[in-house]
C-alpha cells in the first residue's frame, strides 16, 4: 500500500529478502510506512515477523533489497546509525541501575548535559506514570512497570522509528490488556512512528493504524484493521484475523445464488467459479427468521457473559455464531438463525483468494 504524495515514508522496504543459506525466511517484502503510523507485523510462529523487525533494526543482515528509514538508505548501516530505538520482549534492563539511570543510560553515553538529561528523564517518566519509581531498582518493579521503564529508555532518544518486539508476551492476561491501552495512549500522545511485532491478532487489531499480515515469509495483506477484518485478501487472513475467526464453508454456484448444503443464499454469482468458499463472521448470524434461514442444532455453547458462542455444523464444517448471552434453544435443542448477507466474503475455492465482498 503506497502513501499519498504528500506523506513522508519513515520506513520503506523494497524487494527485501532474507535467507539463511538455502532457507528463505523473507521473500519480496515491500512495505511503505508514513510518519506517525502504528504498523503492526502479525502472523503465526515462524512467519518471519521477528526476522523482519531485526532486519529493520540492523540486527540481521539483509540478503537482497533496500531498506530506507526517514528517506535514507540504511541497508548497510549499523544499528547505532539508523535512528531507531528498540523495546525488547525481555525488557533488557540493567539490574544494578535505578529506573532513572536505566532510562537515561543512552543519553549518558552520548554525553548529554546532566540538567538536560534529568529534565528529559522526568518528562518521559511522567508521561509513562513511573516518575515516582525513578530511585527504585528493576528487581523492585512489577512486570508492567519494567515494561514502562524499557519504553521510557526508548522514548528519551526521540528516534525516527520505534521498534517493539512482542513487548507484552511476558505479562499475564490482565496486565496485557492494561499495557495495551498504555501503549495506545502513548502513541496518541506522542504521534511516534512505531513498528510492532506480535502473534496476538487482538493486539494487532486494537493497536494498529495499519497491519501487515505475514505467512511463510510472504506479505499476505497490508491494510487498516477494518480493511483486514471486513475484506481479508485470502482465506488465510480470514482465518487468522478475528476472534473467533471468520467462518469458511464450501459453497456451490446455482442459477439463483449460492448453495451451502441445502441452504440457498440469493446473491449475484455472475463471473464466479462453480465452487467458492463463503466467508461469514460469527456476528453475521442473528436469532430468528430472516432472508437466509437456518435451523441448527448446537454442538457447543460457550457463554462468556456478554455473548454466547454457538458452534454448529453447516455445509459440513463447524461454524461459530456470536449470539446474545443466556440464549435458550427449543425443546428439541434447535435454534432458528438467520444470516445477514450484506458483508459476506466470497473466496476462490482453489486459490483461496478473495473474489468479492457482498
Amino acid at each position: 500500500m503506497a502513501l499519498d504524495s504528500s506523506s513522508t515514508a519513515v520506513l520503506e522496504t523494497i524487494d527485501l529478502r532474507k535467507a539463511y543459506g538455502a532457507v528463505e525466511v523473507l521473500r519480496d517484502i515491500n512495505i511503505e510506512m508514513g510518519e506517525g503510523e502504528f504498523l503492526v507485523l502479525v502472523g503465526p510462529s515462524g512467519c518471519g515477523k521477528s526476522t523482519l523487525l531485526n532486519c529493520i533494526a540492523g540486527l540481521e543482515e539483509i540478503s537482497e533489497g533496500t531498506l530506507n528509514i526517514g528517506g535514507r538508505n540504511v541497508t548497510q548501516e549499523p544499528p547505532k546509525d539508523r535512528d531507531i530505538a528498540m523495546v525488547f520482549q525481555s525488557y533488557a534492563l540493567y539490574p544494578t541501575m535505578t529506573v532513572g539511570e536505566n532510562i537515561g543510560f543512552g543519553m549518558k553515553i552520548r554525553k548529554v548535559p546532566k540538567a538536560q538529561m534529568d529534565a528529559k528523564i522526568l518528562e518521559v517518566a511522567t508521561l509513562l506514570q513511573i516518575d515516582h519509581l525513578l530511585d527504585r531498582q528493576p528487581s523492585q518493579l512489577s512486570g508492567g512497570q519494567r515494561q514502562r521503564v524499557a519504553m521510557g529508555r526508548a522514548l528519551v532518544r526521540d528516534p525516527k522509528l520505534f521498534l517493539f518486539d512482542e513487548p507484552l508476551s511476558n505479562l499475564d492476561a490482565k496486565l496485557r490488556v492494561e499495557m495495551r491501552a498504555e501503549i495506545k495512549r502513548l502513541h496518541q500522545n506522542t504521534d511516534a512512528s512505531i513498528v510492532y511485532v506480535t502473534h496476538d491478532q487482538i493486539e494487532a487489531m486494537t493497536l494498529a493504524t495499519r497491519i501487515v499480515v505475514l505467512k511463510d515469509g510472504y506479505v499476505q495483506q497490508v491494510g487498516t484493521p477494518a480493511e483486514i477484518y471486513k475484506s481479508p485478501a485470502n482465506t488465510f487472513v480470514a482465518d487468522f484475523m478475528g476472534s473467533p475467526p471468520m467462518n469458511l464453508v464450501p459453497a456451490t454456484k446455482s442459477k439463483t445464488g449460492l448453495l451451502v448444503g441445502d441452504t440457498l443464499i440469493k446473491i449475484d454469482t455472475s463471473g464466479m467459479p462453480d465452487e467458492v468458499t463463503l466467508g461469514c463472521r460469527p456476528e453475521h448470524f442473528v436469532l430468528g427468521h430472516g432472508e437466509v434461514c437456518l435451523t441448527v442444532k448446537p454442538t457447543l455453547v460457550e457463554n462468556t457473559g456478554a455473548d454466547s458462542f454457538v458452534v454448529f455444523s453447516w455445509g459440513g464444517k463447524p461454524v461459530t455464531a456470536r449470539l446474545p448471552a443466556h440464549l435458550e434453544a427449543g425443546h428439541d435443542g434447535e435454534l432458528a438463525l438467520s444470516l445477514k448477507t450484506n458483508e459476506l466474503c466470497l473466496f476462490d475455492a482453489e486459490t483461496g483468494e478473495l473474489l468479492r465482498v457482498k
